[in-house]
C-alpha cells in the first residue's frame, strides 16, 4: 500500500471515529435526561464525558469537534437551543484543549491533568455563557452544578479511555 492510500485510509478512519463520538456522545447525554439547573436555565448531562474521552484518544481535533458538535446538538434537541452557539465554543475549546494537553506527553497524569484543566474551561466557559444571557447571579450560580459535570465527565474519561484505547490503536 502506498503513503498516499495510508494517509487516506487514516483521514477516513479518523472521520468515521469523529461521527461516532458525536453520536455516542448524544445518545449518552440524551439517554439520561438532562437535570435542569434552576437558576440558571441549563442542565448538568453526561455530554463532557464523550467529549474528553475523544480528546484524550485522538486529540485536538477530533476533542474540538466532538466537542462543538455533541455540545451544539445537544442542546438543540434537548430544548436549550438559547445555549446552542455557547455550546459550540465551550465544549469545542473543552475538547480542543484536553486533547492538546494530552497530545504533549503519553504519562498519565497528562490525562488527569488534561481532563481537569479542560473541566475548568468548560466551567469559566458557561459562567460567562449564563452571565450573558442572564444575569451575573446565574453565571455564578451556575459555578457548583457545572464542576458536578465537568468531574463526572472527568472521571468517565478517565475510567472508559483505558479500555478504549487499546481498541482505537490497534
Amino acid at each position: 500500500m502506498d503513503n498516499k492510500s495510508v494517509g487516506q485510509r487514516t483521514q477516513f478512519r479518523t472521520v468515521i471515529l469523529t461521527a461516532m463520538f458525536v453520536a455516542v456522545t448524544l445518545a449518552v447525554s440524551m439517554g439520561i435526561p438532562p437535570i435542569p439547573i434552576p437558576g440558571t436555565h441549563g442542565n448538568i448531562n453526561l455530554c463532557d464525558g464523550g467529549i474528553l474521552i475523544s480528546a484524550l484518544l485522538l486529540g485536538p481535533k477530533v476533542g474540538g469537534t466532538v466537542g462543538a458538535l455533541s455540545g451544539f446538538l445537544l442542546d438543540i434537541l434537548s430544548g436549550y437551543s438559547n445555549y446552542a452557539i455557547f455550546s459550540f465554543i465551550v465544549h469545542g475549546l473543552e475538547g480542543l484543549i484536553a486533547g492538546w494537553i494530552k497530545n504533549r506527553s503519553t504519562k498519565k497524569v497528562v490525562d488527569v491533568i488534561a481532563v481537569l484543566v479542560a473541566a475548568v474551561v468548560m466551567v469559566i466557559g458557561y459562567f460567562f455563557a449564563d452571565s450573558i444571557l442572564y444575569t451575573f447571579s446565574a453565571g455564578f450560580l451556575g459555578i457548583f452544578t457545572n464542576t458536578i459535570q465537568g468531574l463526572v465527565g472527568a472521571v468517565i474519561a478517565l475510567a472508559v479511555t483505558p479500555f478504549l484505547r487499546k481498541r482505537i490503536h490497534s
